[in-house]
C-alpha cells in the first residue's frame, strides 16, 4: 500500500495550529464603530457594530442615514440590476444604508453589489447568535482582486438579534434613523499617533501581495512627511512562525526555516522543489527589519519606507533578482551602512535565537486593546487594528483620527500630500554631482528613478546605479563621460560624437579614453623632430622643435631650412602671389571692357541702318544720337 505525504495545504496548516501554542495567551480582537438607532423610539440607542476590512470607513467622522431590506435579493450575493432595484440617493435625502443577510457569498461581494446599487453604506445581519466578528477579504480569489480594490463604501457585521429588531421595525412602516459613528474608533491620547505596518517581502503571493506593495508606493510620501516633523512614530513588523521541534530536520522545515526552526514563512511558490524557499522571505524580512533598526538609529527611520519601495521595483522574484547582491545594491544606493545591517542580522545558521526576530514574535500577541495579529498585511494605530481598504487615502484618515482635537498636522486638514522624493538624498536615484545631473522625478505618489533626456542627449542605464550618455551630441553633456583635461589655456577631450559616441584619446595622448589620457613624448618615442639640426622638447599635447643657428623648423616635413632660402621662398612666393592677382584683374577688365564696347557699337550700327533700311523684325530701335530725329 503507498503511503502518500501530506500535501502542502496540510503542511501549512499543521505549521499554523502550532504557533497557536506560544500565542495562546493572547486574544482576537474586534475592531467596533458605535451604531446609534435615532428613530424610532421604541428602539432608540445605541449598538455595537465590526467594521468590515475592506471599504473605505469614515476614521474621525460620522455617517446619518435611513435603513432599507430589500424585498428580493436579501443576501445581496446577486446584482440588483436584475431586479430593477436602485438604492441611489434623491435630492434631498438622507442616504440609504442597506441591510442584507449573512450566507452565500462573500461579505465583500455583498457590499460590492450594494454599492453598485447606490447605497452610502452596508449593514451585514449575521445568521447566527455569537460574538461579532471582523468581516474579511477573500483570501487570494482572482476573480474578486477587482471589486475588493474599488469598495469605497464603509461597511459593518451586526448581531442577528439586532438586524431582526430592524426588520420588524421596518416591516411595521417605520422609517429607521441610524448614525454610524468611528469618531471613537481609533484612541487620540495626545499629539504623535503611532502606528504599525505588519507586512511581508515576499511579493509571489498574489493580489494581497501586489495590494500591499502599490500601498507601500502610494503612501511612502505622506509617511515620511509625518514621520519627519514628529507627528507619527512608525514601526514596520514582519509575522514569523516556529517550526515544531519533531519536524525541524524535515525538507520543509529546512526549506521555509533560519536558525533551526525557530523562525519560518511559507514558501513563496507553494513548490519546495523550485524558485525561491521559506526562508529566503524570512532572510530579506530580518534584513529590512535591520534596515529599519540602523535607519532608525541614525535618526532616519524614514529610510525605511526607501529601501522597501526600492527593494519591490529593483530585486523582484519574477526576475530572479531577490537576492543579497541586489539588496546590498540598494542599501548602498541609500546611503545605510551594510556593516552594521549584516551584524543586526546575525548567523541565520546558528542553533541559536535571534533577538531581533524573537521580538517580532512576541510581538504578534495581542496586548491590551490590540488583539493577535493573524492577517497580512495589517495595520495598527494608537494600539488599535485598522479595518478597511489598505489605501494611501483612507489609511491617512485613520492616522489623522489618532490624533487629540486641534493638533492634527496640517496634511490631514488637506485633500492630498505632495512632497519632494528627490531632495533627500537624491531620492536613491542615479545623479552627475559635476554636471547637476539627477535621473530621480517627482511624482505626486513620490519618485521614479529614469535615465534622462538632456538638451536633446538621452542617458541610458537602470537610473539607480548607472545612466550613460549615448547618441549624438553626448559630448555636450559631462563631455560625454570621457576623458578630458585643460592647462595652460589648451584643453583636449577624448569625446568623438561619430557612430553613436566613443571615447578616444586624441592625438598626442593615449590611454582608454574614459578614465585617463596620458600625454605621449613624441621626442623619446622618435615621432617628431628628426632632422640632425632639430632639438626636440616635449610639451603637453604636443611638441616643440627648434634649429640651430639661423636655421628655421619646417613642422610639415620635419626639416630645417636656412633663413635666407625661408625668405627667399616668401619674397618669390609673394611676387607671384601679387603678379597673378595682377594678371587676373587685368585679363577681367580687358574682357569686360571688350563686351561693353562690342554691344555699343552693335546697337549704334543697327540704328543707322534702321533709318535707312528698316528691319522687318524691328519697327522701332532707338538712337543715341538724337532722341528726336524723324
Amino acid at each position: 500500500m503507498e503511503v502518500k505525504r501530506p500535501s502542502l495545504r496540510i503542511w501549512l496548516g499543521f505549521l499554523l495550529v502550532s504557533t497557536i501554542v506560544p500565542c495562546s495567551l493572547g486574544k482576537f480582537v474586534v475592531e467596533k464603530n458605535s451604531l446609534r438607532v435615532t428613530s424610532p423610539d421604541k428602539i432608540k440607542g445605541t449598538y455595537d457594530s465590526a467594521i468590515g476590512n475592506f471599504g473605505i470607513p469614515q476614521y474621525g467622522g460620522s455617517m446619518a442615514g435611513v435603513v432599507a431590506y430589500p424585498k428580493d435579493n436579501k443576501k445581496g450575493c446577486k446584482e440588483f440590476d436584475e431586479f430593477g432595484i436602485s438604492f441611489k440617493t434623491k435630492p434631498g435625502a438622507l442616504p440609504t444604508f442597506l441591510l442584507v443577510d449573512r450566507g452565500d457569498c462573500f461579505f465583500a461581494l455583498k457590499v460590492w453589489n450594494v454599492q453598485k446599487a447606490g447605497a452610502s453604506a452596508v449593514l451585514v445581519a449575521d445568521d447566527i447568535d455569537e460574538a461579532l466578528i471582523t468581516m474579511d477579504s477573500p483570501e487570494e480569489d482572482g476573480s474578486s482582486a477587482k471589486y475588493i480594490e474599488n469598495i469605497t463604501i464603509p461597511s459593518a457585521l451586526i448581531e442577528k438579534s439586532f438586524g431582526e429588531t430592524l426588520k420588524k421595525a421596518i416591516s411595521d412602516g417605520e422609517m429607521v434613523y441610524v448614525n454610524l459613528d468611528w469618531r471613537e474608533a481609533v484612541p487620540h491620547p495626545d499629539d504623535r499617533v503611532e502606528y504599525e505596518l505588519w507586512t511581508s517581502s515576499n511579493d509571489e503571493c498574489g493580489f494581497k501581495c501586489d495590494m500591499l506593495m502599490e500601498f507601500v508606493k502610494d503612501f511612502r510620501g505622506a509617511a515620511q512627511i509625518l514621520e519627519k516633523s514628529g507627528y507619527t512614530q512608525f514601526t514596520p513588523h514582519y509575522i514569523t512562525w516556529y517550526c515544531p521541534q519533531a519536524f525541524t530536520l524535515s525538507r520543509q522545515c529546512k526549506s521555509q526555516c533560519i536558525n533551526h526552526g525557530r523562525y519560518c514563512a511559507p514558501d513563496p511558490e507553494q513548490d519546495f522543489s523550485t524558485g525561491y524557499q521559506g526562508k529566503d522571505v524570512v532572510v530579506e524580512n530580518l534584513r529590512q527589519l535591520c534596515v529599519f533598526k540602523v535607519a532608525n538609529e541614525s535618526e532616519k527611520p524614514w529610510v525605511w519606507w526607501d529601501y522597501v519601495t526600492d527593494f519591490q521595483i529593483r530585486c523582484p522574484m519574477k526576475e530572479k533578482k531577490y537576492n543579497k547582491e541586489c539588496a546590498d545594491a540598494v542599501i548602498k544606493s541609500l546611503g545605510l551602512d551594510g556593516r552594521k545591517i549584516e551584524k543586526c542580522m546575525g548567523d541565520p545558521n546558528a542553533d541559536s535565537d535571534n533577538p531581533v526576530l524573537k521580538s517580532e514574535q512576541d510581538a504578534q500577541v495581542g496586548k491590551g486593546s490590540r488583539g493577535d495579529v493573524t492577517i497580512l498585511p495589517t495595520i495598527v494605530v494608537n494600539n488599535r487594528q485598522y479595518r478597511g481598504k489598505l489605501e494611501k487615502g483612507a489609511v491617512l484618515k485613520a492616522i489623522c483620527a489618532g490624533f487629540e482635537e486641534t493638533t492634527e498636522p496640517a496634511v490631514c486638514l488637506t485633500g492630498d500630500v505632495e512632497t519632494n522624493e528627490c531632495l533627500d538624498n537624491n531620492g536613491g536615484c542615479w545623479r552627475d554631482v559635476a554636471a547637476n545631473i539627477t535621473a530621480c522625478k517627482d511624482t505626486f505618489r513620490g519618485r521614479v528613478c529614469e535615465c534622462p533626456l538632456v538638451d536633446g542627449v538621452q542617458f541610458k542605464g537602470d537610473g539607480y546605479s548607472r545612466c550613460e550618455v549615448s547618441g549624438s551630441g553626448r559630448c555636450k553633456i559631462n563631455n560625454g563621460g570621457c576623458w578630458h583635461e585643460s592647462r595652460d589655456g589648451h584643453s583636449f577631450s577624448a569625446c568623438l560624437d561619430i557612430d553613436g559616441g566613443k571615447c578616444q584619446c586624441p592625438q598626442g595622448f593615449k590611454g582608454d579614453g574614459v578614465k585617463s589620457c596620458e600625454d605621449i613624448d613624441e621626442c623619446k618615442e622618435k615621432k617628431a623632430c628628426q632632422c640632425p639640426e632639430c632639438t626636440c622638447k616635449n610639451t603637453w599635447g604636443s611638441y616643440d622643435c627648434t634649429c640651430s643657428g639661423d636655421l628655421l623648423y619646417i613642422r610639415d616635413h620635419d626639416t630645417c631650412i636656412s633663413k635666407a632660402a625661408a625668405e627667399a621662398r616668401s619674397s618669390w612666393a609673394a611676387f607671384w602671389v601679387i603678379f597673378v592677382g595682377l594678371a587676373m584683374v587685368a585679363g577681367g577688365g580687358y574682357l569686360l571692357y571688350k563686351y561693353r564696347l562690342r554691344s555699343y557699337m552693335d546697337s549704334e550700327i543697327r540704328a543707322i541702318m534702321a533709318q535707312y533700311m528698316p528691319l522687318e523684325s524691328q519697327s522701332e530701335v532707338p538712337n543715341h544720337l538724337s532722341d528726336g530725329h524723324a
